[in-house]
């Protein structure tokens, strides 16, 4: 069974529910959340039903803080193939609004989990919130699904080695200082940006590097600088590179983007779809005083890019 994403929680078919489904935001799929997930996977394995995963869209800190700096990590397609590939069936993107948002934590259980979704199991992390005012906890989940008839499982917090706890808050942490290798360590694989390719100046082009240009928009902003990439194209190929994410100071200001140099390729991208991995951080952006001292900056910046992402290349 393939994933299928439902974004609603009233008058769902059958097969939409009676699932063991994992509760969360699940911002990043990271090796937290992925605990999370196969608690619930273990839960529907036993009884028999769909495995699910319910998330909300906008992220709640969307309609109380809408001014906030971007900070997802994942855009909902990324989300979803990420799910699928953990095994779930049923991808619950259920929409925040102000109705969702005035449930007490008793009116989300029996409203959305019980009579909306009619969910078998649920597993959420230890600091689980939900319902208005983040009232409702870990221990009164529990609580309600005994009262409710569901069975629940609490995940532990999972943490590195060094016993940094795997977060979304810690990804976002470690992407703003540059430290992609850390972000992957928690997530359990590189962090990435997804986009249409988008014309740019072309001066890439025609200075030898053609870029492959993509908006920023919603996800958290990485530290600025030129990164060592790892490219899906829409066919499945992979390419490596090297990226500037930035403004562009040197040839003219431009809102955040990701514009990649994919090696050894020549093909229009143009209106595609593409996927960039950031795999190390080489050196931050710069603003050159002429184009010349930019040229020589991006080949070295290529060659270390090579070493990392196309060694022998």
């Amino acid at each position: 069974m393939s994933l299928k994403t439902v974004n609603a929680w009233k008058n769902l078919p059958a097969d939409e529910r009676g699932a063991a489904v994992a509760l969360g935001n699940f911002d990043g799929v990271h090796r937290g959340h992925q605990q999370v997930i196969a608690q619930a996977a273990k839960a529907a394995l036993a009884d028999k039903t769909p495995l699910g995963v319910i998330t909300f869209d906008p992220h709640p800190r969307r309609l109380f803080r809408p001014t906030e700096p971007a900070f997802k990590l994942m855009t909902h397609g990324q989300q979803a193939r990420a799910l699928g590939g953990l095994g779930v069936d049923l991808l619950y993107l259920l929409p925040f609004d102000f109705e969702m948002a005035s449930f007490s934590d008793r009116e989300f259980v029996e409203k959305v989990l019980v009579e909306g979704l009619g969910v078998k199991h649920v597993a959420a992390g230890f600091d689980i919130s939900f319902g208005r005012g983040r009232s409702g906890s870990a221990d009164l989940l529990k609580t309600y699904g005994d009262e409710y008839g569901f069975t629940v499982s609490i995940a532990e917090p999972v943490a590195s080695r060094d016993g940094d706890k795997f977060s979304s808050t810690g990804v976002r942490d470690a992407l703003r200082n540059g430290e992609p290798d850390q972000a992957a360590r928690i997530l359990g694989r590189p962090f990435a940006i997804e986009g249409v390719v988008r014309r740019g100046q072309q001066l890439g082009r025609q200075l030898g590097f053609p870029t492959a240009n993509v908006e920023v928009e919603d996800y958290v902003v990485p530290k600025l600088g030129v990164y060592a990439t790892r490219t899906r194209l829409p066919d499945g190929r992979e390419v490596p590179g090297v990226a500037n994410l930035g403004n562009n100071p040197t040839t003219g200001m431009v809102e955040t983007r990701l514009e990649t140099w994919l090696f050894d390729f020549d093909e229009d991208l143009y209106g595609q779809i593409i996927e960039t991995d950031l795999i190390a951080f080489l050196r931050p952006e710069l603003k050159f005083d002429s184009l010349e001292l930019m040229i020589e900056q991006i080949h070295r910046d290529e060659q270390a890019a090579r070493a990392i992402v196309a060694p022998g290349f």
